[in-house]
């Protein structure tokens, strides 16, 4: 199942603001992390409806996968 596009884009926002947040990072380089990170690659192909998964979770599936980086 593919999600809105406009929904998707807001979606990604709060992900990253989150995320930023967490690891205490500029927007620039959470940004930057999440647009080359798998979870994005996922959510955009729509895998496992990931798109339907919390901000909260997904922010931390992105924390974890920046952590093993």
């Amino acid at each position: 199942m593919t999600a809105n596009p406009i929904l998707l884009q807001k979606k990604y926002t709060r992900i990253i603001e989150r995320f930023a947040e967490k690891e205490q990072l500029s927007l620039n380089d959470a940004l930057s992390f999440f647009y080359h990170s798998e979870i994005y690659r996922f959510i955009s192909e729509g895998v496992s409806d990931l798109h339907c998964m919390s901000d909260e979770y997904l922010a931390e599936e992105l924390i974890s996968e920046y952590k093993v980086t």
